[in-house]
């Protein structure tokens, strides 16, 4: 994970998403103070964690989390990024529809 500008340790991880919090949440807020427990207690939970796939599939989910809330940002300013996000968005509900429709139809309830 040597791109630039994607943080390579767990550390930088956890100070940019505290920074996001910051961004998202200024002050002591009751959002804030709770955003930052959960991302302190989810670096806390895998503290321990020493395989590298694991840690590698951790950090993933953390830099997506990061992505993803800053992509959703810069929807609401740019009009091609919001149009895609809405597609996005309309493609996967209703192939979640879809599923759920299916799998009502194939198990009837009593």
């Amino acid at each position: 994970m040597s791109l630039s500008g994607i943080p390579k340790t767990s550390l930088q991880l956890y100070r940019d998403c505290l920074r996001l919090v910051r961004y998202v949440a200024p002050g002591e807020s009751k959002k804030a103070v709770a955003l930052r427990s959960i991302v302190r207690n989810e670096f806390a939970k895998n503290r321990e964690v020493q395989e590298e796939q694991q840690l590698q599939a951790l950090r993933a989910n953390a830099i997506r989390a990061l992505s993803n809330y800053l992509l959703f940002q810069n929807a609401s300013s740019d009009p091609k990024v919001k149009q895609a996000v809405q597609s996005f968005h309309d493609r996967h509900v209703s192939s979640a529809r879809e599923t759920q429709k299916n799998k009502e139809d194939n198990n009837p309830q009593r």
